[in-house]
């Protein structure tokens, strides 16, 4: 069996995620070819092991709903962590001091502004975002809020009416965030990276 190029495992979670399928399978990954070693006396056994293995890689709604309930915020964080990274991100923050439970998922600046940034997957985790922010404007403090969804239209009308409330910017989902939150921050934050600061794809250096 090929892989077809049109999965998505290029991040480290899904990848853990397809290596944990194999394994569970007993089916080998050589260069992208899956396959099965069995004895002829096991040829039955091997061929419904594999083809249970070659359902669960090529079920691509299998595929999606264990991908995204385990990486989200893995490729949220590695994304920060590589395209963001002059905007000198920093995971885990407690803006705070006398309140360590109001914790920003990553704090980031430009243009001496401080971004405060979340991912959210679910009501559980809109609920708890939505009163960070609420806590952080009581204490006056001068953010720019930034919530990304995993799948804004899976929350309930409540968690996302005090989100809309007090975050200042929100993406949908995970591609919506990747494709603006560079030219956001510019634009929200008033001010353009110069020449010197840019690479040739139009990305930070």
């Amino acid at each position: 069996m090929r892989l077809s190029y049109t999965f998505d495992i290029s991040t480290s979670a899904r990848e853990d995620i397809f290596t944990s399928i194999l394994i569970n399978n007993g089916v080998t990954n050589d260069g992208g070819n899956l396959y099965l070693d069995a004895p002829i006396n096991r040829l039955y056994e091997g061929i419904l092991q594999f083809a249970g293995c070659a359902q669960k890689v090529c079920n691509m709604r299998y595929w999606s709903r264990e991908a995204v309930r385990s990486a989200f915020y893995d490729d949220l964080a590695d994304y920060i962590r590589a395209d963001l990274i002059n905007f000198k991100p920093v995971p885990n923050i407690t803006p705070i001091e006398e309140y360590p439970l109001v914790m920003v998922d990553w704090g980031m600046t430009w243009n001496s502004r401080n971004l405060y940034l979340f991912g959210v997957r679910g009501n559980g985790k809109a609920s708890s975002v939505a009163l960070c922010l609420s806590e952080l404007k009581k204490e006056s403090l001068p953010f720019i809020g930034f919530v990304v969804h995993d799948n804004m239209e899976d929350l309930g009308k409540r968690e996302q009416f005090y989100l809309t409330r007090n975050a200042d910017k929100q993406y949908p989902d995970f591609d919506a965030f990747k494709g603006d939150i560079e030219q956001d921050i510019y634009r929200i934050t008033g001010t353009q990276p110069t020449s010197s600061e840019m690479g040739r794809n139009g990305h930070l250096l």
